[in-house]
């Protein structure tokens, strides 16, 4: 019996993703910039150009993320799925006395150093938001349910303004490209950097405007699965 259940269980993702790939690109922010002017960012552990900076706090990557782009011609900076960070050490949220530590990056970010506006990346609904308040997490959270082909996911939009979860309900329709939010700054939007963190999620496990967007290596290939690459989706160069 667990020989079929894992067969199908195969089945259903191998065509989850062929939906994804052949779905056609999708922007989620600040739609007018061109993919053209997308730089890739590593924030991960073996970057060592980040052990030669001092960064702790949100202005700091304000600061270092500018720079990256101003030298590489770029507006957004994007990267970190499947990245071991450092970045999540001064929340308890990630690391604590009775949870094995959480540092593998699971979503894709988006980094731009403004109130950007925030768009569905597929036709959907809205499945669940709420504000995420702890250091170092989301902040205000959307997350939207699709559902193509008879196959059911989800998208988690974090890190976004305080406004954008005014005058939303739980079921709403969100047509593929509107917009559904901006972009929150520090200290709203889990006290970040401004940026979108992007996430796909097959199963949200009954939880509702929250969905974890980072990992432990124990459970890195669950979440392998049940999280594939976003851009998938965005399809970025």
């Amino acid at each position: 019996m667990g020989f079929f259940i894992f067969d199908h269980q195969q089945k259903q993702m191998t065509k989850t993703l062929q939906i994804f790939r052949s779905i056609e690109a999708a922007k989620v922010i600040a739609p007018e910039i061109n993919y053209n002017d997308y730089i890739p960012l590593d924030l991960s552990v073996s970057n060592l150009e980040l052990q030669n900076h001092k960064l702790e706090t949100a202005e700091d990557y304000e600061i270092f993320i500018q720079n990256h782009l101003d030298k590489n011609q770029g507006k957004i900076a994007f990267g970190g799925y499947i990245e071991t960070r450092n970045l999540y050490q001064r929340s308890t949220v990630f690391k604590n006395e009775t949870t094995d530590e959480r540092n593998i990056h699971i979503g894709l970010d988006l980094w731009i150093n403004e109130a950007a506006t925030v768009h569905a990346a597929l036709a959907g609904k809205i499945h669940s938001f709420q504000n995420n308040t702890a250091l170092g997490d989301y902040g205000p959270t959307i997350i939207l349910e699709h559902k193509i082909e008879g196959v059911v996911f989800h998208t988690l939009y974090g890190h976004l303004s305080e406004a954008s979860l005014l005058d939303k309900k739980v079921g709403d329709g969100i047509a593929k490209g509107e917009q559904i939010a901006t972009l929150g700054l520090p200290p709203i939007n889990g006290d970040y950097a401004p940026h979108l963190h992007f996430q796909i999620i097959i199963d949200l496990e009954e939880k509702s405007g929250d969905y974890p967007g980072v990992c432990s290596e124990k459970k890195l290939e669950f979440y392998k699965n049940n999280c594939p690459n976003p851009n998938l989706l965005l399809k970025i160069n």
